[in-house]
């Protein structure tokens, strides 16, 4: 994590720095950036676009190894290198790049686009593909991977080591208080005695536990265009496997592939990733709380460091404040972690219960569950598929002809493709027609000007009809669902 160092050092160089930390409107930026900076070069905007650049330059390099994308031909190895250095040695003079070019663009990704080609033109033979940059991507496919390598990144880098310390501490504690005998508490009443190392040795082996579970998350990743079908690729390339070329990319990142997508990601990974730490922090919420009620009780004592205060007014204090800051900070991460866990799996297109009445209250959400799932079925069962309404809406969005023209203008080099169909089509009216004159009007090959001029809104679905064909032979009901 070399780059991830060197990032930081050139932060903390800049001269404005200390200032900014004073005005930040979070503290993790401000009070507490000495114990927060270790994430900084993954979930920074910085970090972000660093990742974006990744992406981008990686799937340049992955199009020159296509044999039958032969405008994109293999690159030598002087221009693999030169591309190699644009990620190895990106840095945050290049990041205030990127945001320089999006004061004009106005968007994030298509900035990163036109850094990348402004940082190749120098290069002869790279020079030549640059249209190729971004080629037959929709800016989330960029977004979801980009994420995807800061949190696998930075949960390994930065977040497991710290948790994997915290359960090294708690076994230390109960093994070196292993015999030391202490009243326990249940209701808030003396109960049977424990040992104050066996009580350390429940929290450690529930984190642990809890630790483990994060190796059965799959960092997901999709690669399929704009609504998870190809549609711009195949139309480009039709002889081209485009989900077996994505699959293999998304894998060459170290990422799972998730083959079946709409524009986005479903983000499910996330939410499972997500819970999983809003039970390792729930845990140690518990200990929290527990330690300081062991030093309220006076079972700890709190080692007083020269020169601290406990309290502006009353000296004799010394407050457990670690364990306050603690359990404070684990209840803010837990609302937004909690909050994206649920919003994230929920797009457009696609309560804790404890003691006696655990029970009851299963029966009632799980009632709750079958009348919705029973419900959901009248719901299917009642329906039938309206295809006129269906072909309405296509007849009136030609403009999603846009993509695949401006892609087909990248494979055979007309210069801005992307600008000049969004000239052409953002604000206007875009007709059949209108459609149909900027496609005749192109320097294309003829069979590719004639493939655009058959296509239409209702043909351009890529991949749709396999994938749905095929959809059985991924889905696996024959086992059944079942917790083991």
């Amino acid at each position: 994590m070399d780059w991830a160092t060197r990032s930081l050092e050139e932060m903390q160089r800049a001269e404005d720095f200390d200032s900014f930390c004073l005005m930040g409107l979070s503290p993790l930026d401000g009070r507490y950036e000495r114990s927060t900076r270790d994430l900084k070069p993954f979930f920074s905007e910085f970090g972000l676009i660093r990742y974006r650049v990744i992406v981008e330059v990686k799937w340049l390099l992955k199009l020159s190894q296509i044999p039958e994308i032969n405008e994109v031909p293999p690159f030598s190895k002087e221009a693999q290198l030169f591309l190699d250095a644009i990620i190895q040695d990106f840095s945050v003079a290049d990041a205030k790049e990127v945001k320089k070019i999006e004061k004009t663009t106005n968007h994030d990704v298509k900035a990163v686009e036109y850094f990348l080609k402004q940082k190749c033109s120098s290069n002869p033979e790279i020079a030549k593909v640059l249209e190729f940059f971004h080629f037959g991507c929709t800016s989330e496919d960029i977004n979801n991977l980009s994420h995807a390598l800061a949190l696998k990144e930075g949960v390994n880098t930065v977040m497991f080591p710290v948790m994997m310390d915290i359960c090294k501490a708690m076994c230390s504690l109960a093994t070196q208080n292993s015999t030391i005998p202490m009243l326990s508490r249940t209701h808030g009443q003396p109960a049977s005695p424990t040992t104050l190392g066996k009580e350390m040795a429940n929290f450690a082996a529930r984190l642990s536990s809890i630790g483990n579970s994060f190796s059965e998350v799959k960092i997901l990743g999709k690669f399929a265009g704009a609504v998870g079908n190809y549609n711009a690729d195949v139309v480009a390339y039709p002889e081209v496997d485009w989900p077996k070329v994505a699959e293999d990319f998304v894998k060459s990142l170290g990422l799972e592939f998730n083959p079946y997508v709409t524009q986005i990601e479903p983000h499910d990974y996330i939410s499972k990733l997500f819970n999983l730490f809003i039970q390792f922090n729930n845990v140690l919420t518990d200990f929290d709380r527990d330690m300081w009620t062991y030093i309220s009780l006076g079972y700890f004592k709190q080692i007083v460091k020269a020169g601290e205060v406990g309290s502006s007014t009353m000296p004799h204090k010394v407050n457990p404040i670690d364990f306050e800051n603690s359990d404070g900070n684990l209840t803010i991460a837990n609302g937004t972690l909690s909050s994206l866990s649920m919003k994230l799996p929920i797009s457009r297109m696609q309560r804790d219960l404890t003691d006696s009445t655990v029970l009851r209250n299963l029966g009632v959400g799980l009632g709750h569950s079958l009348l919705a799932y029973k419900a959901t079925l009248r719901g299917i069962n009642k329906v039938q598929v309206n295809e006129s309404r269906l072909s309405e809406d296509l007849d009136q969005t030609w403009e999603v002809l846009a993509e695949p023209i401006q892609t087909v203008m990248r494979r055979y080099g007309i210069p801005e493709p992307y600008e000049k169909l969004k000239e052409m089509t953002r604000g206007q009216a875009v007709t059949k027609d209108s459609i149909r004159q900027f496609i005749e009007g192109l320097d294309l090959p003829e069979a590719a000007r004639s493939s655009l001029l058959k296509l239409t809104p209702h043909s351009y679905i890529g991949e749709a009809e396999f994938l749905a064909r095929n959809i059985e032979e991924v889905v696996d009901l024959k086992s059944g669902f079942k917790i083991e």
